[in-house]
């Protein structure tokens, strides 16, 4: 995990310099990818335009969305004897 500084600056861990072949003043590029961002090498597609590879990348997203923790399920509401209409006309003199 990354962390921004005081003047937006962000340290790429060593690992991904080094499985992206990064090296100290190279370019990047953030790309707007929805909710995410992407960081690309500059000069280098963000991503490739054919359909297989944006189907692909969808697949990806819905598979990560649906690990995240399920919503919860609303109760059922409890039977307190009494029906919401009754409350416009509880302790009004009849």
């Amino acid at each position: 995990m990354a962390t921004i500084t005081s003047k937006y600056q962000v340290t790429i861990p060593r690992k991904i310099a080094d499985r992206y072949n990064l090296k100290p003043g190279d370019k990047l590029d953030w790309v707007e990818a929805g909710e995410t961002i992407r960081v690309v090498p500059s000069g280098k597609q963000a991503f490739e335009d054919d359909r297989e590879t944006r189907l692909r990348l969808f697949d990806q997203a819905t598979k990560r969305i649906r690990k995240r923790a399920p919503r919860r399920k609303l109760k059922e509401p409890r039977d307190r004897g009494w029906k919401r209409e009754d409350l416009y006309v509880r302790g009004r003199p009849r």
